[in-house]
């Protein structure tokens, strides 16, 4: 709930802190991150469950037999969570320094610190008294901007995925090799998505240096993941093992998916999809990562634009969540329902937009970054325009990201 701008209402910030503690409890309340049931099985204090399933095909018998073995008991003798104590040995002097943690830590959003509010009322008042406060908290946390806009961002995301003239049940094509055109910083982080997703991936280049280099930067992600805990070193392995990289179009003739990530120059592009369209098999999907060229003028140096379709990744590209799908007017329907539902495995968040200027994300960065150049003609500095603009909650200001993507294509 906290990352619909809410707290967890109906007892949740009453109920859980009695069974697994305060400092637990907030921890999962204020983060809103799915935790597995094996760790909570392991942490200290009341058990969050009464038993537990050894796998999904076993729940039904399992749930009937625990359901047996508790049916003849009085109700009298089950214990009550609401009965059960909430205390924190430090009392007042841990809420503050909770209330000082999350709120160095939740950019501006109010539904963290309220959080905050509702365990300490667990730990401080009544039960009842408690499920009071969490309600009053709650309706005020229904009714601010940022919880009306990650709600509205909730269902737009899920809406993203539907396409009106694509139904759920077009067929898809089966993809089972992909191979990526570039190995800079695009071409690198595209292939470390379906590296991820465990799907054989083959990277070209023009030259063997540059192959090079972007197998380095490519092993030096994945190792800041291991150091960091994120990734266990035989997965690490493993998903280089599925790395392979050539020097030669015709050894992408077997690809099922080919991402060209190469300058965004529509001669380049041409360059790439003539060769493209002279090795590739059949039915094999060719997408361009163009941020703001036409789809269809480079769907039409193939011979077959109905597999041409637009994959716009951001920049880094292996933790950007966000994929445009660019749609072209002859992009066939099946390749788009096959994007889309690749896009799910790759763990994007995918938007299908049509050909225009910027599609979607840069037709907005457009005006911002017009705004930010206005500020400097106005005497601002980078840095303070920055500032204000992290400030006020987002990940980056206008500048640091040119820096970061280069500013002809940032």
């Amino acid at each position: 709930e906290v990352k619909l701008g809410l707290l967890p209402g109906a007892g949740g910030t009453q109920r859980l802190p009695r069974v697994l503690g305060v400092e637990t409890a907030l921890n999962m309340i204020v983060s809103g991150e799915a935790v597995k049931s094996e760790v909570l099985a392991g942490l200290p204090g009341q058990k969050l469950f009464d038993a537990m399933a050894q796998s999904r095909e076993s729940l039904l018998d399992e749930a009937v037999i625990y359901a047996k073995s508790v049916g003849g008991r009085d109700p009298a003798d089950l214990p009550l969570v609401r009965n059960l104590p909430c205390r924190h040995p430090q009392g007042d002097a841990y809420f503050q320094f909770a209330r000082n943690m999350v709120g160095g830590m939740s950019k501006n959003y109010p539904a963290p610190l309220k959080c905050v509010d509702a365990v300490k009322a667990a730990a401080t008042k009544k039960f009842d008294d408690g499920l009071a406060e969490e309600r009053r908290l709650f309706t005020e946390l229904m009714f601010t901007p940022e919880s009306l806009a990650l709600r509205h961002l909730f269902m737009a995301e899920r809406a993203a995925s539907k396409i009106p003239d694509v139904s759920d049940d077009t067929p898809k094509r089966e993809i089972k090799a992909v191979a990526v055109i570039g190995a800079g910083t695009m071409g690198g982080g595209i292939s470390m998505n379906f590296l991820n997703a465990g799907i054989p991936v083959k990277m070209l280049e023009m030259k063997q240096e540059a192959l090079d280099r972007g197998i380095a930067t490519i092993r030096k992600n994945y190792e800041a993941q291991v150091k960091k805990g994120k990734l266990k070193a035989d997965k690490y392995e493993e998903r280089m093992a599925l790395l392979s990289t050539t020097l030669d179009y015709a050894d992408l003739k077997d690809a099922d998916l080919i991402i060209e990530a190469v300058f965004e120059e529509l001669g380049v592009k041409e360059q790439v999809f003539k060769q493209l369209d002279a090795v590739a098999k059949p039915g094999a999907i060719l997408a361009s990562n163009t941020s703001t060229l036409d789809v269809d003028r480079i769907a039409a140096f193939t011979g077959r634009p109905q597999d041409v379709v637009g994959m716009h990744f951001f920049s880094p590209a292996n933790v950007m969540r966000l994929l445009e799908v660019v749609r072209g007017a002859k992009t066939a329907k099946d390749v788009l329902a096959t994007v889309m539902g690749l896009a799910k495995k790759i763990k994007k968040t995918a938007v299908v937009s049509g050909v225009c200027d910027g599609f979607i994300g840069n037709r907005m960065i457009e005006q911002y970054s017009r705004q930010a150049g206005f500020l400097l003609d106005e005497g601002a500095t980078s840095q303070q325009v920055d500032r204000a603009v992290e400030k006020f909650g987002f990940a980056m200001g206008p500048f640091r990201m040119g820096d970061l993507a280069g500013n002809d294509i940032g």
